[in-house]
Formats: structure tokens, C-alpha cells, sequence
């Protein structure tokens, strides 16, 4: 049966972080990055089940569930992995504070791409570890890493490259001989590779193909951590279920003992929802995808028709990354949030002349939203 993505669900007074900082006003929140859609049947399902068992101990990954990721991997792209590489978390961020904490040290810097999702910033500040800003550049109307002016800062004490794919905020899918670039700089400069690949499952262009840094090669996965989650792609990213894949037995263990006795096990209840996705959630994913691709032709559409704002085509994720300096406002975030838009700002990615727009929701809110936005940009007076 095709799901009804036009559903409104109500999430306001459900303890929901993305509707409660509106929860009082008519602001349309469209800023963290959950959708408002209605988990696949197969997972509400499949928790109502456990629930009913009434027994809330501690739990570890199911065979099942451990099977059907490797499955999933070996399927969708073609990566070989094994049981004994996973270790499973109760989130992607304490993944990316793991890597920087277990596998540099304070006197080792980190190299993120700028703009990224500020979890990588803040992985580097947390654990005082210095951090190079890897430029984003638009190329050929696509976010993508700038190498070349990312090596004229280095000093020869970066230890990790913290990579972003599909990129977030931007929406990149990176190619295959862009992630070639990658690697070939994490080996010239000895390199330990952190690779957040939690938006995989959600490539809107449906000719593109995402590729794990890891499966590049022997040495591109004995260098390497891969972040991923059903989380995004399901929307049970409340639920907290993520998975780090570390091949390098090396960096597996210091990883591991670094999570000792601070980052808790998954939930139970995320590893019921995980597994149910996994097995039988691909058709309701199938439908989604549809869904969300028209949702991001008119953002694109509807944006790109407001005088002062810039989108670029979006390869994937529901996010859009909304260059907003064209307008004779000082800050963009601030004024769609009074013209009654949630946004987040740009300046938690590291630039605030944008704004993310999440267009994970149903498409009467998201034009609701976009009416307003060009309404507000109609009354501010055109820049010279």
C-alpha cells in the first residue's frame, strides 16, 4: 500500500525538538534535520510488538540486524564488509567526537570542510584539537571540497579529514573520481579518514550512485571510519541508531575503548526499529524518495524566483542550502524567522549569509512556507 506523505501529522506538544522551539507561535519549523513524515508501517509495527513484551533490559545488535547491514552494503553499494568491523552507537555526533578523541591527539589537528554540519566543528572544540577549514566551492553549480586551497594551510600535524557525503548542508553526491581526490590527499599527508555518510540512502538525482569512501580501496578502508544510520532515512533518528564501520583493527579498539564508560549502548528499542527498516523498509524509502524530489523541485522553483536568493540543484538529502546574501537584510536567519519561518542559520555552518532549509515535510506546509518567504522578501527594498 503507498504511503500518504501529504499527511499532516501534529507534532506539536509531542516532546518534538523541532516543533517545540516554535511550539507557541506560528512559526513553521523547518530547520533540524527529522522529518515530519510518518515512520515506514513496518517499524511502528515491528515496536509496537516489542513494547507489548513489556521487558525494557539491556540489549545488544541481533544477528538479524547485523545481517541484513551487510546485506544492505553488499546490494545498494557494492561493499564488502564484515561482522566484526561494526560497532553500534546511539548516534552519529558521538561518532564523530569518538574519532577525533580515540584517533588524534591533542597535539594533532583535524581537517573539516567549511561549510559543514556544525557537529564537526564542535567535535574538534570539544576535545581542543585544532581544526583546518577545508573550503566547499560551487563548481559547476555544485558544492564541492577544495583540495587545493585546503593544502596551503596545513603544518604537517593533521591527523584526520573529517569528510561529509552526501554533504550537508550542501546536498553533493560526491563522484567516484572526487572521492579518488580524497583519498590521494589522506595519503600524501598520512591521513585518518572520518567519513559521515548518514544521508546515503537519500539520492534524489536518480542517476547518481553513492560510493563509501571505504570501499575505494584496501587502503582507503584501513584508514577509515564510516558513519551511517537508518536514522535520516527512516526518520527514527529519535530513536538514536547508528553504526561505525572500522575495518583497521588498530583503529577499532581505540575507538572502542574511548567510548568506554561515556557513550551508552543503543537503546532496544532502536535496534527494533533499525532491523524492521532495514528488512522491509525499501519500498516505503522508494515512495519517500519520490516525494522528497517534489518537494525539492519547487524549493527550487519557489526560491529561485525570490529576487535576492540562490539555490543550487540539490543531489541529495532533504536539506537546501539557501544563499541568502542578496538581500538587504543583515541577518537572513532572523528576518524569515519574524516573517514566521524556522530556518537554521547559516552561521552554525560557518556562514551566515545562508540559511538550511529542511523541506523533509508535507508539501502544503512547505508552500505555506515558501509564500511566506517571498511575501517577506517583497517588502525590503532591492540592493543596487
Amino acid at each position: 500500500m503507498a504511503s500518504n506523505f501529504d499527511l499532516y501529522v501534529e507534532r506539536r506538544h509531542t516532546d518534538s525538538d523541532k516543533w517545540h522551539k516554535y511550539e507557541d507561535t506560528e512559526i513553521i519549523p523547518l530547520w533540524v534535520a527529522d522529518s515530519d513524515f510518518k515512520s515506514p508501517p513496518v517499524v511502528i509495527e515491528a515496536l509496537q510488538k516489542r513494547v507489548a513484551h513489556g521487558v525494557f533490559g539491556y540489549g545488544y545488535p541481533s544477528p538479524a540486524l547485523i545481517d541484513v547491514f551487510i546485506q544492505r552494503m553488499k546490494q545498494r553499494y557494492q561493499w564488502d564488509i564484515k561482522s566484526e568491523w561494526l560497532v553500534f552507537l546511539p548516534g552519529l555526533v558521538c561518532g564523530l567526537n569518538l574519532c577525533v578523541r580515540a584517533l588524534t591527539t591533542p597535539e594533532q589537528g583535524t581537517i573539516a570542510p567549511h561549510p559543514i554540519y556544525s557537529p564537526f566543528m564542535k567535535a574538534a572544540r570539544f576535545a581542543n584539537r585544532n581544526q583546518i577549514s577545508a573550503p566547499v566551492k560551487l563548481q559547476n553549480k555544485r558544492w564541492v571540497l577544495d583540495l587545493e586551497a585546503t593544502e596551503n594551510q596545513l603544518s604537517g600535524s593533521e591527523k584526520m579529514l573529517l569528510l561529509c557525503n552526501p554533504q550537508n548542508p550542501g546536498g553533493t553526491v560526491y563522484r567516484r573520481h572526487e572521492l579518488v581526490a580524497q583519498l590521494d590527499f589522506a595519503q600524501r599527508h598520512n591521513l585518518i579518514v572520518c567519513s559521515d555518510e548518514i544521508h546515503c540512502d537519500l539520492l534524489l538525482d536518480e542517476g547518481l550512485k553513492h560510493i563509501p569512501f571505504a570501499s575505494l580501496s584496501e587502503d582507503a578502508a584501513q584508514r577509515s571510519v564510516t558513519l551511517m544510520s537508518p536514522s535520516k532515512t527512516f526518520n527514527i533518528a529519535g530513536l538514536g541508531a547508528s553504526i561505525a564501520v572500522i575495518p583497521n583493527t588498530a583503529l577499532r579498539h581505540r575507538f572502542i575503548e574511548a567510548r568506554s564508560g561515556i557513550v551508552p549502548s543503543v537503546d532496544i528499542l532502536a535496534y527494533v526499529a533499525a532491523t524492521a527498516a532495514y528488512q522491509g523498509g525499501e519500498e516505503w524509502l522508494s515512495e519517500q524518495l519520490v516525494y522528497l524530489r517534489g518537494n525539492r523541485d519547487l524549493v527550487l522553483e519557489r526560491i529561485n524566483a525570490i529576487p535576492g536568493l540562490k539555490l543550487m540543484p540539490i543531489e541529495a538529502t532533504y536539506l537546501a542550502w539557501i544563499d541568502a546574501s542578496g538581500l538587504a537584510v543583515t541577518n537572513p536567519h532572523a528576518f524569515f524567522e519574524q516573517a514566521g519561518v524556522g530556518l537554521s542559520p547559516g552561521s552554525d555552518f560557518g556562514n551566515p549569509n545562508f540559511v538550511r532549509l529542511n523541506f523533509g515535510c508535507q508539501r502544503a506546509l512547505l508552500e505555506q512556507a515558501l509564500t511566506r518567504m517571498a511575501n517577506a522578501v517583497a517588502t525590503l527594498p532591492a540592493l543596487a
